[in-house]
């Protein structure tokens, strides 16, 4: 069992920051692969990034030289640094973790466990 918690969101203004953290419970965690998703009001839930156990990484397109994604497992925490947000940006953030953890998949119900969310908006 894996207790996530998402914290970090915030209003922010186009072209500012944010850092993102996901934390976790379990002394397993490091074995987890680990993605980031985000749902804007009305649309549907899309990924944003993901990172296996030994560190590799994927992005959206949409966010890829924007965001990246890190893991501390000494801190069973995960990070997603936003930088260059614009409102487009603006949604709940979630981040979720992955048994298959080799694997960074973009697929939602890939996923075993999910967090409360963060919000993060962005104004123009």
């Amino acid at each position: 069992q894996v207790h996530l918690v998402e914290s970090g969101g915030g209003l922010v203004q186009a072209g500012g920051s944010l850092r993102l953290s996901c934390a976790a419970s379990g002394r397993t965690f490091s074995i987890y692969a680990v993605g980031w998703f985000r749902q804007a009001p009305g649309k549907e839930r899309e990924f944003v990034a993901a990172i296996t156990n030994g560190g590799n990484t994927n992005y959206a397109d949409s966010v890829k030289g924007r965001f990246t994604i890190s893991r501390d497992n000494a801190k069973n925490t995960v990070y997603l640094q936003l930088n260059s947000l614009n409102p487009e940006d603006t949604a709940a953030y979630y981040c979720a973790a992955d048994h298959t953890g080799w694997h960074s998949s973009r697929n939602s119900y890939e996923y075993d466990y999910w967090g409360q969310g963060t919000q993060v908006t962005v104004s123009s």
